[in-house]
């Protein structure tokens, strides 16, 4: 379903996970994040791309490599794929496409395309590199943590600043790569609002905000988190149960972010 619709912007909305599919409007282009998740969302979306990209190229921005994110890319074969280095040479893409198909298989679900791991077109190997089209700048940047796989990206002069699977208004931080990098990760978001005009803020999972307060409270949720992770007894706990309201889905994940911030520390 549609989450948010405004100007040149729309939100797509999966029923699972409230992850989210940002489609973005160029004078030339269609631009585009991690298509997902079920069959009849995704023909959803290709639906809504088919009846405003015209001649344009499409781009897909691919925020990283879960499967969740990348379970759509087969549905879309004439897109120019923009991702990270560590994406692109991902040594696990076969790990990953077999957790797409025992999540078809286990949920008895066919698709009209062929699910297949993304061939990058457009590598982003530094902070700060850009791809510039007639109307709009893009601007990389790495975003290890979550996965070290992951990518930011802004876009100008729209203002949008798609976080991936950070920042999100209903996830604590889900720290599956490294700790420290997610605190790094985390700061350079803060620095993305403080160089750059973001209006709009898209996470991987949760609300679009357009709200800059909110934005902010995003930012500062992670760190106070991150931070609090390193002297947790278990207090913790019960603030985020109140904070998040699928809190009973993700406690496991608070158990393995505290393993992993110990391990490391």
């Amino acid at each position: 379903m549609i989450q948010f619709q405004k100007d040149n912007i729309t939100v797509f909305q999966s029923a699972l996970y409230m992850t989210t599919s940002a489609i973005i409007q160029t004078n030339e282009a269609v631009i585009m994040t991690d298509p997902n998740w079920l069959p009849i969302e995704i023909e959803e979306i290709k639906s809504y791309i088919n009846e405003i990209k015209g001649d344009k190229q499409l781009y897909i921005i691919y925020t990283h490599s879960d499967f969740d994110h990348i379970v759509g890319s087969g549905a879309f074969p004439e897109a120019k794929v923009i991702a990270s280095k560590q994406f692109d040479e991902n040594p696990n893409k076969e790990d990953i496409m077999q957790k797409i198909k025992q999540f078809d298989q286990g949920y008895y679900l066919n698709r009209s395309y062929s699910p297949k791991y993304p061939t990058v077109d457009i590598v982003v190997s530094e902070d700060g590199q850009k791809l510039e089209l007639d109307s709009v700048t893009m601007t990389f940047y790495q975003a290890p943590g979550h996965t070290n796989d992951g990518l930011f990206t802004v876009i100008e002069p729209v203002g949008l600043f798609l976080s991936g699977d950070y920042l999100s208004d209903i996830e604590f931080p889900f720290i599956f790569s490294n700790y420290k990098d997610y605190v790094i990760t985390v700061n350079k978001a803060e620095n993305i609002l403080l160089n750059h005009h973001i209006t709009t803020h898209i996470p991987g999972h949760g609300t679009t905000t357009q709200n800059q307060q909110e934005i902010q409270k995003r930012i500062n949720s992670s760190k106070d988190y991150l931070e609090q992770l390193l002297h947790d007894n278990g207090e913790l706990e019960s603030y985020l149960s109140e904070e998040y309201s699928f809190f009973e889905g993700m406690k496991s994940i608070h158990t393995d972010n505290k393993k992993m911030a110990d391990q490391e520390f």
